[in-house]
C-alpha cells in the first residue's frame, strides 16, 4: 500500500482527553479516531491489526474443533426474558423498541441467541458435543466508557459457546479452549496470566480469566511468588493460618469514643492496633440483611460473600437502612445482643481475636475486651475478605504478591444455567430428555489490540509484534522527486510484495524528518530507507525494536529481511 493512497492522519501533540498510552498512540499514530464517548472508528492501519488479531484467532478455533457462525447483533427481548437476564443484567444492557413496540437488546452479550439456535436444531446426544464461535461488534452501555478501546461502549469480541451431553466433555472442551486463548495471547506477543475468576452476571462455575499484566490494570492479580497460581483478588481464597495472642481474657467493658467513627479512629482513639478491631457492616443479600464481621485491618469481599451465601446479588445496605435496622449509624455499629432473626456471619481471622474492639450499636460508644467466642452469637465462620500481599499462597507455595492486569479473555463452565432456563434439552441413550450441559468462551478483540498496544511501545510510538503489525515493512524513499531514489523504491516495493510482505510505502511528497517521525510513530518491524545511494542499490534497514541498523544492497535485501523477521 502506497501512504498517499490510504489514511494515516497522524497528530504530533497528545490528545488532551487520552489519558492511557495505547488511547495516546492509537489516536497519534492514526489507528482509530473517536465517533462518541467509548465509540471508534477503525482507521485502516486499525483495521489491519484487528484482521491479523482475527485470524490468529480463526486459527487456534479452528484448532480447537469450533466452527464460526454469525449471529444478529439486534437481539429479541422474549430470550432475555427466558433466561431471567431482562431483569437482572442491569443498565449496561442496550434497550430499544421497533415501529410496532416490540422490544430488543443490543447484544452485549450471546447466551441467549445461541442457545434458542441449538435448541431449534440439536436433538439429540450423537450430535453433542458442538463448539460455535462468532466475532462480532457487542454493546455494553458502560457508566464511564475510559482508555480508549479497553472499555468501550462499542466494541468487537470473539465469543464461542460449547454444548455436551456430559461433564466430562465440557472439561475436555474446556481444556482445549483454555489452550487455544493461551495460544492465541502468545502469538499476539502478550505478557499473560491465566487466572482463577468470578463468573459475575454470566453465571456458571469453574472461570479463568485472561489477565494481560499492565500498570494501568482495572483488576488486581494476586500471585504466588513461588508457584504458578494466579487468580483475581476477588476469587484468591485466604488460608485460615492465624493463631490467638496469649493473653488472659478480660471483662468485656463498654466506653464512649465521641466523633470516633472509622477503624482509623477508633484504633487511634483506644490505642489499639486495627487488627484488634471487629468491623461491623450490614449487607442486603436478596431481600435478607446480613451482618458481617471482619478484622479491622481487612476488607470484605462481596463476592465470597455473595458465593458463600448462595445469593444472587448481595449489596452494602444503605446508612438509612442501617439505621432503621440497628438505631445507630454504621461507625457505632457491632455485633453485641443484637436481634436473634438477624444473621451474623464472620471471616475466619475474627475468630482468632482477643480483648478486641467492637461497636457498641449506641452512638458514640464501642466495647473493648471483646472475645467472640464468649460474646458474639457467629452463625459461621468462613472466608469472607480479600487476600492481602504478604498472606500465605492459597496453594501452600510461597507468599501472595500483587499485580494490575488487563482482562481479555474469559471461559466459563456455565452448565445447565441457559438450557435448564431455556429448555435446551437432547435426548440421551435411553430416549430421555435432558439439559445439554454448556461452557462460555469469550476474547476481547478489541481490547487485546489495545493491551498490544499498551505493552508494545516506547518514547517514539509503537514497536509492533511481527505476527499483527498493519505492514511488515515501512518502505521509505528520501526524495521521490529524485528519479533514481523513487525507481528504486518502486522497484522493491515490487519485488518484496511479490515475496508475500506486506510493505507501507511512504510515497508523499513530505520532508524526510516527517516521514521517519510517522515511521517511529506508526512502529513497523522492520523500515528500509532509500536514500543517498539509491544510485549503487544500496539501502539502509533499520530494526524497530532494537533500532540495529545496516546497510544492505538490493540483492541482499530479501535476506536480510527474512532473517531479521
Amino acid at each position: 500500500m502506497k501512504q498517499s493512497m490510504t489514511l494515516i492522519p497522524t497528530l504530533r501533540e497528545v490528545p488532551a482527553d487520552a489519558d492511557v498510552k495505547s488511547h495516546q498512540l492509537l489516536l497519534r499514530a492514526g489507528f482509530i479516531r473517536q465517533n462518541a464517548s467509548g465509540v471508534y472508528s477503525f482507521l485502516p492501519l486499525g483495521k489491519k491489526v484487528l484482521q491479523n488479531i482475527e485470524q490468529i484467532v480463526r486459527e487456534e478455533m479452528m484448532a480447537a474443533g469450533a466452527m464460526e457462525i454469525l449471529m444478529p447483533a439486534l437481539q429479541q427481548a422474549e430470550l432475555w426474558q427466558e433466561s431471567g437476564r431482562w431483569y437482572s443484567y442491569g443498565p449496561e444492557l442496550m434497550r430499544l423498541k421497533d415501529r410496532h413496540s416490540r422490544e430488543f437488546a443490543l447484544g452485549a452479550t450471546h447466551e441467549e441467541v445461541i442457545t434458542s439456535l441449538v435448541r431449534d436444531e440439536i436433538k439429540s446426544y450423537k450430535k453433542l458435543p458442538l463448539t460455535l464461535y462468532q466475532i462480532q461488534t457487542k454493546f455494553r452501555d458502560e457508566k464511564r466508557p475510559r482508555f480508549g478501546l479497553l472499555r468501550g461502549r462499542e466494541f468487537i469480541m470473539k465469543d464461542a459457546y460449547s454444548f455436551h451431553s456430559s461433564p466430562e466433555s465440557l472439561d475436555e472442551i474446556y481444556k482445549k479452549m483454555f489452550q487455544a486463548y493461551s495460544n492465541i495471547f502468545e502469538r499476539c506477543g502478550l505478557n499473560f496470566r491465566a487466572v482463577i475468576a468470578d463468573s459475575g452476571a454470566m453465571g456458571g462455575k469453574d472461570t479463568h480469566e485472561f489477565m494481560v499484566l499492565s500498570e494501568i490494570g482495572e483488576d488486581t492479580i494476586a500471585y504466588s511468588n513461588e508457584s504458578d497460581y494466579a487468580a483475581n483478588i476477588e476469587m484468591a481464597p485466604v488460608l485460615a493460618a492465624y493463631e490467638k495472642a496469649n493473653e488472659q481474657q478480660e471483662e468485656l467493658v463498654k466506653v464512649e469514643t465521641k466523633d470516633q467513627k472509622s477503624i482509623e479512629q477508633v484504633a487511634a482513639f483506644l490505642n489499639v492496633p486495627a487488627s484488634k478491631c471487629i468491623k461491623t457492616l450490614i449487607f442486603k443479600a436478596d431481600d435478607q440483611f446480613v451482618l458481617v464481621l471482619s478484622r479491622g485491618d481487612h476488607e470484605i469481599n462481596d463476592i465470597k460473600l455473595k458465593n458463600y451465601l448462595e445469593a444472587a446479588s448481595v449489596e452494602l445496605a444503605s446508612p438509612e437502612e442501617t439505621k432503621a435496622l440497628m438505631n445507630c449509624s454504621v461507625g457505632s455499629l457491632g455485633p453485641i445482643d443484637v436481634d436473634k432473626d438477624l444473621k451474623i456471619v464472620a471471616d475466619h481471622a475474627v475468630e482468632y481475636v482477643i480483648n478486641g474492639v467492637c461497636g457498641a450499636n449506641d452512638e458514640d460508644h464501642h466495647y473493648t475486651n471483646v472475645n467472640p467466642s464468649r460474646d458474639l452469637e457467629v452463625a459461621a465462620y468462613t472466608d469472607l475478605r480479600f487476600i492481602q500481599e504478604g498472606d500465605p499462597s492459597p496453594d501452600g507455595k510461597g507468599i501472595i504478591q500483587f499485580a494490575k492486569g488487563i482482562e481479555v479473555g474469559h471461559v466459563f463452565k456455565l452448565g445447565t444455567r441457559y438450557s435448564e432456563a431455556m429448555n435446551a434439552t437432547y435426548l440421551d441413550e435411553n430416549g430421555r430428555a435432558q439439559p445439554m450441559i454448556m461452557g462460555c468462551y469469550g476474547i476481547g478483540v478489541s481490547r487485546t489490540l489495545a493491551a498490544v498496544a499498551e505493552q508494545f511501545n516506547d518514547e517514539k510510538g509503537f514497536v509492533w509484534p511481527a505476527n499483527i503489525t498493519p505492514f511488515d515493512l515501512h518502505l521509505i524513499p528520501v526524495n521521490m522527486k529524485d528519479e533514481q531514489q523513487a525507481a528504486l523504491a518502486n522497484e522493491l516495493y515490487s519485488v518484496l510484495g511479490q515475496h508475500r510482505f506486506e510493505v507501507l510505502m511512504d510515497d508523499r511528497q513530505e520532508r524526510p524528518g516527517v516521514k521517519f517521525a510517522d515511521s517511529d510513530l506508526i512502529g513497523l518491524p522492520i523500515r528500509i530507507t532509500v536514500g543517498k545511494k539509491a544510485s549503487e542499490g544500496i539501502v539502509e534497514v533499520k530494526e524497530r525494536k532494537t533500532g540495529n541498523m545496516f546497510e544492505v544492497h538490493k540483492d541482499e535485501l530479501l535476506e536480510k529481511i527474512s532473517s531479521l523477521l
